[in-house]
């Protein structure tokens, strides 16, 4: 069976080797990048790679850039790596489209058990299946999301709070459980992560982000 890969892309080959030791561990083939032009290079030539682990600060092209070039013609899943915890730093990566962001140091089999958890939800998306309410329609199949008729963008962890609102339409959920379920990892923070992504995907919706109810003290709940 073919080993999924993942690209490790840091200007440190000491932080680079820790992180494909433990991925290699779990059955992950591992590429590595130690700026961010090898890593688009890398990227484009590979065409298979499954996931990205990417840190911000790097010479030539830091980590910001490279994601922007990344999205421009790809989805697919990408953590970034910081030695920085400012908010400002955290937005902006969830702004570029970052599925995950954690901040150095880290626990390497925390960042296993992410890479994990994305990965599932990935390959859950194999199912056939389309999800309906309120006039959108989410393909799981196509990866794909129409309102009205009309396709809208999303970033991969959009696509995923919309696909879970919309299993769950009617039914007001914590910011816990969306947490657990969508980041699918036990979350020790504040709410700044679901607020954040909810606000964007709310924006993308249109007039149909009025379907997302905040509840006040809890969470949110899709009424259509």
């Amino acid at each position: 069976m073919e080993r999924i890969k993942i690209l490790v892309v840091d200007d440190e080959a000491r932080m680079r080797k820790l992180v494909k030791d433990f991925l290699s561990k779990s059955g992950y083939e591992v590429l590595e990048a130690e700026d961010g032009s090898q890593a688009l290079d890398i990227f484009i030539e590979q065409n298979d790679i499954a996931l990205i682990i990417l840190d911000v600060m790097m010479p030539k092209m830091d980590g910001w850039q490279t994601c922007r070039e990344i999205r421009q013609y790809s989805k697919v899943p990408i953590i970034m790596l910081t030695a920085k915890s400012d908010e400002r730093d955290e937005l902006q990566g969830f702004q570029l489209g970052v599925d995950e962001y954690i901040s150095k140091p880290f626990s390497p089999k925390i960042l296993v058990a992410r890479v994990e958890a994305i990965l599932r939800r990935t390959n859950q998306m194999a199912e056939d299946e389309k999800l309906e309410a309120g006039g959108i329609v989410l393909d799981k199949t196509a990866h794909s999301v129409t309102i009205d008729g009309q396709p809208i963008d999303l970033s991969y962890k959009e696509f995923e709070l919309l696909a879970y609102f919309l299993e769950n339409k009617g039914i007001a959920l914590s910011r816990e459980k969306i947490l657990n379920n969508v980041w699918n990892y036990d979350y020790f923070g504040d709410a700044r992560t679901i607020d954040t992504h909810v606000k964007k995907l709310r924006s993308k919706m249109g007039e149909k982000g009025d379907l997302i109810k905040t509840i006040w003290g809890m969470g949110y709940k899709l009424e259509c």
